[in-house]
């Protein structure tokens, strides 16, 4: 897994994702309070490390590809960055974040139970968890069926998951979380881009 995402990041352009980067980072600041100390997991390029710490909060990001993090160092100089462990244990100790920031990761995971038990496991008691993942709602994915189905279910692709709300919301009560809450945000109402959950420790 470690191969495959340093090559995927190693030719990934330099701002992978900026349709969706003004709606997720209000998101998160919206949710972050200046002096918590927020995990990024799946830091990426450093991108919400740096909005975080400029929002006064003490961030940690943490990646699975080392070529991700040299990203990072370059966009949040002097930021803690750390390289997800082999089995896939998150770097930090027991109760040791307020929030856990998980943003368009969880379905790229292969063991998506393990890491949703590890962002609880690094929480502190009353930590909170905020967390998205692409829609698939019941039409957008009737339509995929329809007219793209190989290029979207590519086995060969970077998607391993696909959630629907029931789906996350369960994800997420297996891992021991409280009171998921999850709702679809993004374009129009039947076509949404993302779910986003809430939940606590």
């Amino acid at each position: 897994m470690r191969a495959f995402y340093e090559e995927v990041w190693e030719e990934a352009p330099a701002d992978p994702e900026p349709w969706a980067w003004e709606r997720r980072r209000a998101l998160l600041l919206s949710e972050a309070r200046p002096g918590e100390r927020v995990l990024d997991l799946g830091c990426g390029a450093g991108r919400f490390v740096a909005a975080l710490r400029a929002a006064g909060c003490d961030p940690v990001g943490v990646e699975v590809a080392s070529a991700a993090l040299e990203r990072a160092r370059a966009v949040a100089p002097g930021a803690d960055l750390r390289l997800l462990a082999e089995d896939g244990s998150i770097p930090l100790e027991h109760r040791s974040v307020d929030l856990v920031w998980c943003s368009e990761v969880l379905e790229h995971v292969a063991d998506g139970a393990h890491l949703l038990q590890e962002a609880r496991r690094v929480l502190r008691p009353h930590g909170r968890l905020l967390l998205t993942v692409p829609y698939h709602g019941r039409l957008q994915a009737a339509l995929i069926g329809l007219g793209r189905f190989d290029a979207h279910f590519d086995p060969r692709g970077q998607h391993l998951r696909f959630f629907t709300r029931a789906s996350l919301r369960a994800s997420l009560r297996a891992a021991g979380f409280a009171e998921p809450r999850v709702r679809a945000i993004g374009g129009a109402p039947l076509f949404r881009q993302s779910l986003v959950a809430r939940a606590g420790r």
